[in-house]
């Protein structure tokens, strides 16, 4: 119950925060722009928000790292907004994403959502796996710049191009979220059209807090992402090649699209420095859209295919011979008493597990703040789960694996940086410092 309250309450505290009435002036060119994330302890989502619409409203949206765009539902309370506009079948806003679905005829009034004559795209929750048809269309948008230190003045982008999805598309998503936040790789994704309205470069920077009772941060933009103390969490990334899946992972898709999930090529992995054996090679690449490795928020923990998990968990059992298990805490299969594992400044004493890329020398580490779910007082649990047999994809890594790193998208370079665990640093996502210096 007081974690509940505490949330309701940050949750005002953000509307607060980002609702300022000073809109920016066009002289002023932000460097970088940046949203609060927080994480729902109900379903383990990661919620941020936007301000939308005239007169401007505060919109909590379910954040989808590989979403194709920024969907809304318009079902309930868009009538008012002064600013919406939607998009004309064969306009240019309709081509940027490749719309070729125009609603010609409407019978009920016009109104966001539903105007005649309007290309359409098809909005995805990935929590319920269901997509519908949904009109493209444009409505102001208010965001905080940042230098990397603190938030600075807000800024407007006049005409952000967005999705009205119908309200049904909302179940599974968090109490009180209206939407999905896409920033998946398109045209028309968020991080595309901020660094189009302000000509910054493509990249941006997720960093995901593990508790509920304080935010993490998506930067867009370049750095410093500064954390307390006086930390610049870009500083030492480790770089990854990010890959192009040429078939689209979305629910819902128009035929040659791409998907626009960021995926990386894991090639092995290793448990304490070990390689673990009998992984299927030929999983770990992408044949016509399936296998391979991709990223996801939308998932609370890592996903594995059968034959990798039952490898992965008979080799951790090994390497962490002589702690008792204990019986299995769903969604995990493998849980252990954790009065025999003692702390560490990255979490729990256990083997690392290092998801090995284009080369030996080059791994991301998942140590046991990452690896570890303590799911009651004397059980922990290793928190990655069975996603059964021919899953679209063979591993998708989960927020929980995220949290406390920084991963940076670069998209102009096409490449990944991400920290690893920034709990060696010291510091952690729920560290940078929302006070405004403006």
């Amino acid at each position: 119950m007081h974690m509940a309250s505490s949330y309701h309450f940050s949750l005002l505290l953000f509307s607060l925060l980002f609702l300022s009435p000073c809109l920016a002036q066009t002289s002023f060119r932000p460097k970088a722009l940046l949203l609060p994330v927080q994480k729902d302890p109900s379903t383990l989502q990661y919620i941020t928000q936007l301000n939308q619409r005239t007169p401007l409203v505060p919109v909590h949206l379910t954040l989808d790292l590989g979403g194709q765009f920024l969907w809304v539902d318009c079902d309930q309370g868009y009538f008012s907004s002064t600013t919406y506009r939607p998009s004309r079948c064969g306009s240019a806003s309709c081509s940027l994403p490749g719309s070729t679905f125009c609603t010609t005829e409407r019978y009920s009034a016009a109104r966001p959502g539903s105007n005649n004559n309007t290309c359409g795209l098809f909005p995805n929750n990935p929590v319920i796996s269901t997509s519908t048809g949904g009109d493209l269309g444009s409505d102001v948008v208010s965001v905080q710049s940042t230098d990397g230190k603190n938030p600075g003045r807000v800024v407007s982008v006049p005409q952000l191009l967005f999705v009205c999805g119908p309200t049904f598309l909302l179940e599974g998503l968090a109490s009180g979220v209206k939407g999905m936040a896409g920033l998946g790789r398109t045209k028309v994704s968020l991080p595309a059209q901020f660094s189009a309205a302000f000509s910054f470069p493509r990249k941006f920077a997720v960093c995901l807090s593990s508790s509920t009772r304080s935010n993490g941060v998506i930067f867009f933009g370049n750095g410093p992402y500064m954390l307390l103390p006086n930390i610049d969490a870009s500083a030492s990334l480790i770089y990854t090649p990010l890959i192009v899946n040429p078939v689209s992972t979305a629910g819902a898709s128009f035929k040659g699209d791409a998907s626009s999930d960021y995926f990386i090529g894991v090639k092995s992995i290793k448990i304490g420095g070990k390689t673990v054996p009998n992984i299927n090679s030929s999983l770990l690449s992408i044949h016509q859209g399936n296998g391979g490795t991709k990223i996801s928020t939308v998932n609370p923990y890592t996903v594995l295919e059968t034959s990798i998990y039952k490898a992965v968990t008979e080799f951790f059992i090994k390497e962490l011979s002589g702690v008792p298990r204990v019986a299995a805490v769903a969604p995990f299969g493998l849980c252990f008493n954790s009065k025999n594992i003692g702390p560490t400044r990255v979490g729990p004493a256990v083997p690392s597990i290092d998801l090995v890329l284009q080369s030996e020398s080059v791994f991301w580490s998942i140590y046991g703040a990452n690896s570890m779910v303590q799911v009651s007082d004397e059980v922990l649990c290793l928190g990655f789960v069975d996603g059964g047999l021919n899953p679209r994809t063979s591993i998708v890594i989960g927020g929980y694996q995220i949290e406390d790193n920084l991963l940076q998208f670069d998209l102009g370079a096409s490449r990944l940086g991400f920290s690893a665990s920034l709990l060696f640093r010291r510091t952690t996502c729920a560290n940078f410092n929302f006070t405004s210096n403006a």
